[in-house]
């Protein structure tokens, strides 16, 4: 790999940026008309301009992203996460151009994508999931028997779905035709899939998440957990590793089920298997909910705790190198907490908010990182 293109913007770029410096690999930003000051196109060893601010005419048109990279002369694409990091069709175009792309394989995106067809993979390969139904019929009346023989109360998701968008509570039957209604439109408009599944409802669970590594040569690992718990509107604020809540039993078990995981969809570079946690102590229950199929936000948590560069290990296992580690030689040692800083309005209820920032002071101290894309008189965009 000798010059990597980062189809993202922000923290994250600068993050990937650093990692390739200390790998001697030349780098490409990608930036949009609001972003072309931005602290990762500094940073970089060159960058290309995408197109107009929003995002669908810049970071998520795949066709100008690659064409970037061609006319760089780069030969491989870092997503980073959110915008193309986990399209499938994004991977499968990045191989197809030739590029090397520095995550999974499109079919383990692909596998990984609907979220019924990772529950019945989870089945097969007997990692535990919550309780619930997905019925092929798709029909209300359908659903409605599903919702009745799971119990109350039930929660109702698309299958396509993230973020909490059309997940939706069901407390009794009377509730159910409302939230079925609900649920398919915002599924539909949200994702284009209007598909729906039902799950029995853990009542105030733990979420907890399992960092995985595999690489191209058979070698899967776990790097340990993050307490992902403390969320508004379905996002995480706060995310922290080790789990106080986790007992080394519990904690093993769930290391081995991401591993078996990962393993199942054939999955290879960094991910996470996301988990509920229910109980404390050897009794407790887990389920798996999700995995994440890219680098997580909060994988400074994992690094700062096992002592690893997530990033420089994404970058030599996409090059085709083996895993730079062991399970044997991976422990967890200390304690770190991440904290996300949004750009928000408080007056009005905390919507997200756009537009110049005119004060911005890092924190500075033993113990303390910062991993930012921003600066004073930098822009927050849409």
């Amino acid at each position: 790999m000798r010059r990597l293109l980062i189809a993202n913007r922000g923290e994250i770029a600068v993050r990937i940026i650093r990692a390739c410096r200390e790998l001697a690999i030349e780098t490409v930003a990608v930036y949009s008309d609001a972003d072309a000051e931005a602290p990762h196109v500094r940073a970089a060893d060159r960058s290309v301009h995408l197109g107009a601010a929003p995002a669908r005419d810049s970071y998520l048109d795949a066709a100008k992203v690659i064409a970037a990279a061609r006319d760089s002369g780069a030969d491989a694409i870092h997503p980073g996460y959110g915008f193309l990091s986990e399209r499938a069709h994004f991977a499968k175009a990045c191989e197809d151009a030739g590029l090397v792309f520095v995550g999974p394989p499109a079919a383990a995106l692909e596998r990984m994508g609907s979220k019924i067809g990772a529950r019945r993979l989870m089945v097969a390969a007997g990692v535990p999931v919550v309780p619930g139904e997905t019925p092929a019929d798709q029909s209300d009346a359908s659903l409605e028997a599903a919702i009745a023989r799971v119990g109350f109360p039930a929660l109702i998701k698309p299958s396509a779905g993230g973020g909490g968008i059309g997940m939706k509570i069901v407390g009794s039957a009377a509730d159910a035709v409302d939230a079925l209604a609900a649920a398919r439109r915002e599924a539909q408009a949200s994702f284009g899939d209007s598909t729906l599944y039902v799950e029995r409802l853990i009542e105030r669970p733990r979420h907890v998440e399992i960092q995985v590594f595999a690489d191209a040569h058979g070698n899967v690992v776990h790097l340990f957990e993050r307490e992902c718990s403390a969320q508004r509107r379905h996002q995480k604020v706060v995310e922290e590793s080790p789990c106080p809540a986790l007992s080394p039993a519990v904690r093993q078990a769930m290391g081995q089920a991401a591993i078996a995981a990962a393993t199942a969809v054939g999955y290879r570079n960094a991910g996470t298997c996301e988990f509920l946690l229910e109980g404390q102590g050897d009794t407790a229950r887990f389920y798996f909910l999700e995995m994440n199929t890219r680098l997580q936000v909060e994988h400074p948590v994992t690094e700062c705790v096992v002592g690893v560069d997530l990033v420089r290990a994404q970058l030599t296992v996409a090059g085709g190198e083996p895993l730079p580690f062991t399970q044997d030689s991976l422990t967890q040692r200390g304690h770190a907490i991440e904290c996300r800083v949004y750009a928000e309005d408080p007056a009005l209820c905390f919507i997200p908010q756009a537009g110049p920032i005119l004060l911005y002071r890092e924190p500075q101290g033993p113990g303390i990182r910062v991993d930012s894309g921003v600066a004073a008189g930098s822009v927050v965009s849409v």
